[in-house]
């Protein structure tokens, strides 16, 4: 393997010398280095195994690149480009290639090198089971793995079929009803399964002041499980950490913004029956995100404001809404972006008919991987960087009233009940977006 220069604690030098189970699981808190060890373990593993064909997944393959095999501590930093190659689909499928050199005493005489190969998985549904039905494999390195389907675990394992095949899986905490948690790591000791469990103390490389910017951006639920690295519940309300109180009161709400915008942002969840929601967010002077102004309607009502609309009258509505809208100079405001509900394929087409040129490019199909949003949403709303403008009332409602569904948390699932979000879609579409504007002291 190539030089790298990193401060290993004693519990990833620990995790790299124990890991020599059937299934090693990296667990707790986020930036703690269980990545980076694992990564090392891994590449180790395969160094010595005497097979070549290997499993590598992710909840994509493209997260699976940038958490693992890519940037300054992937595989391909590690190991040098000259001794790896990342292949994107094609032939065979995404797969990263190794050469390490033969220790075979039968063959290396002959050559110097052998080649592994890592077949790339993405498993983000339960479709993705089918993707490695038939193979294999010799081991199997899994980045994030509570965000995979039990489907995909299971038939993972199943494929290990070779002698001395080993899986290395990482992952911050969830829900204490996840299969992983009460089926592998619950029940460890009685399998004979590995399981490191690292904090934030657990990477020395980490300097004091990150970790402190770090804390600060979690609150609740996610500081629980992404700091402290505990396996809690989801429950109750989703955005807890939002202060109801006036400005000056110390809250987040205000009358109007207390200082200039510099720029702007529109989020868009589009319903049928449901609500349609338009919000103008900006960003202050202050560095905080400003929500300044909604269009809120639900169709389906009797009165004629209430009627249901069709995709054409909301994008007339939209370009309405938008033009009313005008900037410190009394100019019309231009966004930066407009995201929209990626799932609203007539509604965008209808906007792109209705807008001018120079506002129609601005449309960008939002992200739409809801826990990832609201985590975002709730750190910058921990680290202070949100405020609404009162005038705002049904985004104020439902930041109150978004909760987390208890039922699917019994099945060992976080998800948000599908009641008063859809301004909180629309929020997420735009933070997340945008993350790196409120996040930068954290976000890479």
């Amino acid at each position: 393997m190539g030089e790298i220069k990193w401060k290993f604690s004693k519990k990833a030098i620990q995790s790299i010398k124990y890991s020599d189970a059937f299934v090693n699981i990296w667990e707790g808190a986020v930036r703690s280095s269980k990545t980076v060890a694992s990564i090392i373990r891994w590449l180790q593993f395969m160094e010595e195994s005497p097979h070549t064909e290997f499993l590598m997944s992710g909840k994509t393959e493209n997260t699976c690149y940038r958490n693992v095999i890519g940037g300054s501590m992937g595989i391909l930093a590690i190991v040098g480009e000259h001794r790896a190659r990342y292949i994107k689909s094609g032939e065979g499928g995404t797969r990263l290639e190794i050469k390490f050199v033969n220790k075979d005493p039968k063959t290396r005489h002959k050559k110097k090198w052998v080649t592994k190969v890592c077949y790339v998985i993405g498993a983000n549904d339960e479709k993705a089971e089918s993707k490695i039905r038939g193979m294999t494999i010799g081991g199997w390195y899994a980045d994030e793995i509570t965000l995979y389907p039990k489907s995909f675990v299971t038939q993972a394992l199943n494929r290990m079929s070779l002698e001395g095949a080993k899986a290395f899986w990482t992952t911050n905490p969830d829900s204490p009803y996840h299969f992983i948690k009460t089926e592998y790591i619950d029940k460890a000791k009685e399998k004979g399964y590995r399981v490191f469990h690292f904090t934030l103390d657990d990477n020395p490389a980490l300097p004091e002041s990150y970790k402190e910017n770090i804390k600060k951006a979690y609150s609740g639920l996610w500081y629980k499980r992404m700091i402290l690295g505990l396996w809690v519940m989801a429950d109750g309300v989703i955005y807890d950490g939002f202060n109801h109180d006036p400005i000056h009161a110390g809250g987040m709400v205000c009358a109007e913004p207390p200082c200039e915008i510099l720029r702007y942002w529109i989020g868009v969840d589009y319903g049928n029956t449901n609500a349609t929601v338009f919000l103008l967010i900006g960003e202050g002077e202050d560095g905080r995100a400003y929500i300044l102004d909604e269009y809120y309607h639900v169709g389906g009502g009797e009165t004629e404001m209430d009627r249901q609309k069709s995709p054409s009258q909301y994008a007339q509505d939209f370009w309405t809404w938008l033009q009313n809208h005008k900037d410190k100079d009394d100019n019309p405001i231009i966004p930066q972006a407009i995201f929209v509900d990626p799932s609203a394929k007539g509604f965008i087409l209808e906007l792109y008919k209705t807008l001018p040129k120079h506002i129609r490019r601005k449309i960008l199909t939002a992200h739409n991987e809801v826990l990832l949003g609201i985590e975002t949403v709730s750190n910058v709303i921990s680290m202070d960087k949100l405020r609404v403008v009162a005038r705002c009332k049904n985004t104020l409602r439902e930041l109150a009233s978004y909760c987390w569904d208890p039922a699917a948390q019994k099945r060992g699932v976080d998800v948000p009940l599908k009641e008063n979000d859809h301004a909180m879609d629309a929020l997420r579409y735009v933070i997340m977006g945008t993350r790196r504007v409120w996040l930068k002291d954290i976000v890479a």
